[in-house]
């Protein structure tokens, strides 16, 4: 299946600023939001004894193209766009749903850390190959909007 993971929210009215669009710190929330369906549908959840790694975010660029606003059907699409050493990268790209109009997108670091110390840990096997291809036509919808 070509199609990517997919997560579906609506924005909701406190996400907007004065000027009626989605505040651009919020996005880092649906970053967030959208990653951690992604890594529960890749993993099989996202506590440490389910999952058997624990990660940080380290790095995260965003660029927005148009703006959200209150009530919108926001679709995000993650995929895998690296895998390194001790890391692995997601790449989310933010849409409306209505329409396709793309919205923002992100590139998201994160780094695989040992529990309780912090230190880096390789990636290991196992979910190197989990990341690979992950969760292709999951649809995680929140938002409560029908399916194309």
């Amino acid at each position: 299946m070509d199609e990517p993971f997919r997560f579906r929210f609506r924005v909701r009215y406190g996400e907007c600023d004065a000027q009626g669009i989605v505040f651009n710190a919020r996005w880092g929330d649906y970053i967030d939001i959208a990653a951690t369906e992604f890594t529960r549908a890749v993993f099989g959840g996202v506590d440490l004894e389910t999952v058997g790694i624990d990660w940080r975010l380290v790095r995260q660029l965003i660029e927005w193209r148009a703006p959200a606003r209150f009530d919108d059907v926001v679709e995000a699409a993650v995929t895998t766009a690296a895998i390194g050493t001790t890391s692995f990268t997601l790449a989310t790209r933010f849409s409306r749903l209505a329409g396709g109009l793309a919205l923002a997108a992100a590139e998201t670091v994160y780094v695989v850390v040992a529990p309780g110390s912090g230190d880096k840990q390789p990636v290991p096997d196992r979910h190197r190959a989990a990341l690979v291809g992950a969760a292709r036509g999951v649809v995680v919808d929140h938002a409560g909007s029908r399916s194309r």
